[in-house]
């Protein structure tokens, strides 16, 4: 898939999932998604990504996976460059801080992932790099 049909498909997932309250149709119907917002590392502007979740009490944890491709994705440089963001999850939304879990944390959330999403296991496959895997624990910030 091409940049620009992948940020097409992005725009009609985030689309989908405002106006239906957090649900979208198609091959990710049955997936968890939230929409991640971030700041733009270089930019600076406010940039929406969905993402596929598992929720941790207060913290939902995503995975860095980026299709496999060999870089990671930008939502993810954004988040080391400032890791304050905001989480859509269903009609709720919430301000965040991200952190890279490490470690017996981050495999126990990989290998949680990979019973819903088998696929990645062939995007790990794919890279020389571990996919990081982020817990993005609620602030006390306004959203």
């Amino acid at each position: 898939m091409t940049d620009i049909a992948r940020q097409r498909l992005n725009e009609d997932i985030i689309q989908q999932f405002r106006e239906g309250g957090g649900r979208v149709g198609g091959q990710f119907a049955d997936t968890p998604l939230l929409l991640l917002t971030t700041v733009g590392a270089r930019s600076g502007e406010e940039r929406t990504w969905p993402l596929a979740y598992q929720r941790d009490g207060e913290r939902v944890v995503v995975f860095a996976a980026n299709g496999g491709r060999a870089h990671r994705p930008g939502w993810y440089h954004n988040l080391m460059a400032n890791p304050a963001a905001t989480v859509e999850v269903g009609t709720e939304s919430w301000r965040v801080t991200a952190t890279v879990l490490t470690g017996d944390e981050r495999n126990l959330f990989w290998e949680r992932q990979l019973v819903v999403s088998p696929f990645l296991a062939d995007f790990q496959a794919k890279v020389d790099r571990e996919i990081p895997v982020l817990a993005l624990t609620r602030t006390s910030d306004p959203a």
